[in-house]
């Protein structure tokens, strides 16, 4: 059955020709999550779609259809977003490309919604740090399912301190560092205390906490894709930025 929608808030995440005069178009909507669409005509040289499907900018978006991949019906720039540029470009194809590898079809995550158009907008005032990118990635895992243990010991209950040293074992939380022998890996991030409890407060205002967030967020999103490989962040490590 064909099911018509309607005003429906979305950011543009891939889009690729289908015809010579079409495009299937990757959205990511506040409540129907990721949803694929048919933009009819859209390659066509006077389309109304054809500059307005950009990515990181906001929509307002109405399709029908009761197939896997639907048909845009309507599309509404809605403004006020400024376009993205340089290193903060290149982050927010970052943001796109952990959606389309990690977020299922269909599976609506407001939350998410909400702190992927929160780190747009301060990447488009031209903020290209730390706290943007990893509330968005806590955000990502804790909606998946993944969420994060970072500031009790997982294995003693106890809290922890700014002044320790933890391993942060994967799936699982942080443990102590209670000797030389006991050393983080590759497979087992190892951080400090105040690294883990700035996470929890979103401070990353510490140059060693936005370091080893960054590790470990990297670490674990990478076990959350079961290795498939980032392209925008090969593109960061070409570049020399990531």
């Amino acid at each position: 059955m064909s099911k018509r929608v309607d005003g429906q808030s979305a950011y543009v995440l891939h889009l690729h020709p289908y015809s010579e005069t079409s495009l299937v178009v990757d959205v990511f909507t506040r409540e129907h999550g990721r949803v694929p669409l048919l933009a009819r005509g859209a390659r066509r040289p006077r389309s109304a779609m054809r500059g307005m499907l950009m990515s990181f900018q906001p929509l307002e978006l109405g399709w029908f259809g009761g197939g896997e991949v639907k048909t845009l019906a309507k599309a509404e720039w809605l403004g006020g977003m400024p376009l993205l540029g340089g290193r903060c470009l290149l982050l927010g194809y970052y943001l796109n490309e952990l959606l389309l590898k990690m977020l299922p079809r269909e599976d609506a995550h407001s939350a998410l919604f909400d702190a992927y158009a929160f780190a747009l907008r301060a990447l488009a005032e031209g903020s290209a740090d730390a706290p943007e990118l990893r509330r968005f990635e806590k955000t990502l895992l804790k909606e998946l399912g993944y969420g994060l243990t970072l500031d009790v010991e997982v294995e003693t209950g106890r809290p922890v301190t700014a002044e320790g040293e933890y391993t942060y074992l994967i799936e699982r939380g942080p443990v102590a560092r209670v000797g030389a022998g006991d050393t983080a890996t590759a497979e087992v991030p190892g951080l400090s205390g105040k690294t883990l409890l700035d996470m929890v407060a979103d401070d990353y205002s510490d140059p060693r906490t936005r370091l080893e967030s960054r590790q470990l967020m990297r670490q674990l999103i990478a076990h959350h894709m079961g290795g498939k490989p980032l392209q925008s962040r090969r593109v960061f490590m070409e570049l020399q930025e990531l």
